[in-house]
Formats: C-alpha cells, structure tokens, sequence
C-alpha cells in the first residue's frame, strides 16, 4: 500500500493505510480553505510534502507528534488528529505567491523546483528553507507569446521535471505558451524544440528509458525520446484531444494512461464537465477506457495520475481516488470518505508513494 497525498482545490487529502487490511485507510486533511495549485513529496522522505497555493505562497507538510500544529499565520494550534501532518508555510522571495508548480529531484530528496505565476522557476538545496532564483526563463523569444485567460497579461510554469538520468537537465512546461528545457541546471534554456507542445499540462518521464519523456497538452499528446529535443505525436484513437494527465508504465514505457477532454470546459468545470481517459500500448491506437471501472464521462472532471515505484497507478478525479494494479485494465476504488461538497473540484494534484 501507498501513502497518498491528494490535492484539491481548497484542501490536501493524506491517506496513509492504518495496517489492518489491505483496504483500510486513514485520511487526515490539511489547507483547508486555501487555493490549492500543486503537490510534491519524494519516496526518500515520505512523511515530508510540498505544496503550492495560488495566493498564501508554499507550505511544508511533515508529520507530527500531535503536539502543535503550524497553521496559516504562523501560530501554533492545538492538533486535534495526532495522526495529521503538519504544515508550515515557507519563507520564500518568489516573485509571487502563486506557486503552480513543484518537482523534487530523484537524485538528491533535498532539491526542489518550484515554479510560479508570473513564470519563473526557482531552486533550493536544503529541503526548501532557502531559494534560488535561476534567471532567463522569461528572457527567451517566444516570451512575448505565453499568455493564460483569463488573465492575458501573465502566464505560469505549469509543470517541472528533473531527469532521472542527469541532474542538471531540467523540464520545463509553460501552459499556452511553451515546451522549455534546460541541460545545465538551469544557467540557460532552450524553447520550443522541434514538435514540441505549446499548452503543457503534466509533463512525465520514464525512470528507466533514459530519453523518453511525455507531455499531455491542451494542443494534444506528445513524446519524446532524446529528452525534449524533438517530439512525435502518436494520436491515433485519441478522441479527445485537451489532455490534461498523463502517465508511464513504470515496467514499461510504451504503455501510456492519459486524461482528456474535448475543451478547458468540459475538462475544469464539473457542471459541464465530460472527460475521459486513454491508454496505449506499444505502438497501438489509443484505447478509450470506458468499462474498466474509473468514471469517465459526462459529470467527471479530468483526471490526474501518479504511479508508485512497484508499478501500481492511482488516478483522482472529483469522484475520488481510484486505483489499477495492471496499469488501467480494472479500476477500483479507494475507500475513503468523499463528501458530495468535493465532486464539485477539479483535483490539482496527486502523488503516490510505495
């Protein structure tokens, strides 16, 4: 079983099995009230979260004794739940508050990236006590380009990566604006590569095919397998093309899950949301997954996904939180609470840890 960090819109979900079966969970919830935007922890230490909020900034979520409990303004509160993490709300000189984006190294647990609205990307080395800014990323051609309605004088880092092979080379997605890489930790950067999505959503990439990354964008599927270079577009039985989530097989990068939906309104918005989620394999058409046990359709928001390292998928939607241990080919539910107040949310993140 997994530790689980779900992030919705206004609240933080942590689901920790409470080892009685194989089926039992605890959930703790934390940020209630708060805008959420993204989530991040790392296998290495996974009793330690990060996740970003569109106007209060960055938070740091650790477990904790019961004793206190770090709130919004920085004072401590009784914790009601001695089994609910702590949060503790970051100290950062980020150009904004709004922080959309968030990445951990797979090399070093201790580095993290975040990116923020307006779009810049920054750098801490200790676990997120202090940050680096690392310049140039709205120096580049096409910056004039990056636009996000509706609010069309600004745009956001959407999503990050750090390769798993090379510390120093960074991804970087611009939602409706650009496919940005970077092979030196971030001193300079390269945009728009050849084939290269411009709406990046989620970006992924594959532990153990050195190379290959996926983007799921509003402009459609991508991937890559000379890190972010060049780009093919295998659509094929992609009905739907907005994508919004998107993830790897970790036993097998030719077997892909992404989410889709035909607009930003029929993918964000529950009231006339009607979504759906793909899988391919090898190099196969898309196979729409409509009787495998994940709602999809009409009412159902996209989805977000995140894989644990033995291979198992997890997927949150705003009907709850679903998982497949043969990659997409049956569904079934986690059992956790879900009140009808977060059908209405369209999740912003999810992380998944063995």
């Amino acid at each position: 079983m997994s530790t689980l960090y779900a992030a919705l819109r206004d609240r933080l979900l942590v689901c920790t099995p409470d080892g009685r079966t194989d089926t039992d969970w605890s959930v703790t919830t934390g940020l209630e009230g708060h805008d959420l935007e993204c989530v991040a922890a790392s296998p290495v230490k996974p009793d330690r979260a990060f996740v970003g909020t569109f106007e209060d900034g960055l938070f740091r979520a650790r477990a904790t004794d019961g004793e206190t409990d770090e709130t919004n303004d920085g004072a401590d509160e009784p914790n009601a739940d001695a089994d609910a993490p702590s949060f503790e709300r970051l100290e950062t000189e980020f150009v904004s508050d709004a922080v959309m984006s968030l990445a951990i190294s797979p090399h070093d647990p201790d580095v993290i990236y975040a990116g923020t609205e307006p779009s810049r990307v920054y750098r801490s080395a200790d676990g997120g006590d202090s940050w680096t800014h690392l310049p140039g990323l709205t120096d580049l051609p096409s910056e004039a380009e990056w636009y996000f309605p509706p609010r069309p004088h600004t745009h956001h880092v959407r999503w990050l990566e750090v390769d798993p092979f090379d510390p120093d080379r960074l991804y970087v997605g611009i939602e409706a604006g650009a496919f940005v890489l970077s092979t030196d930790g971030g001193e300079t950067w390269q945009e728009r590569p050849e084939g290269s999505r411009r709406d990046n959503h989620t970006l992924a990439i594959h532990p153990d095919r050195e190379g290959r990354v996926y983007t799921a964008a509003g402009d459609g599927y991508a991937e890559s397998d000379d890190g972010g270079e060049s780009w093919r577009h295998p659509q094929d039985g992609l009905e739907h093309t907005y994508c919004w989530g998107v993830a790897a097989d970790p036993d097998d990068p030719d077997s892909i899950i992404v989410s889709s939906a035909s607009g930003a309104r029929s993918a964000h918005t529950a009231g006339t949301a009607e979504s759906y989620v793909y899988r391919r394999t090898d190099d196969e058409p898309w196979e729409r997954l409509d009787d495998h046990g994940l709602p999809v359709g009409e009412g159902v928001v996209r989805a977000v996904f995140d894989t644990t390292e033995d291979g198992v998928v997890y997927s949150l939607n705003n009907r709850g939180v679903y998982v497949s241990e043969d990659f997409g080919g049956r569904w079934e539910r986690v059992d956790i609470d879900w009140d009808e107040g977060l059908e209405t949310q369209a999740p912003r993140g999810l992380v998944a840890l063995s």
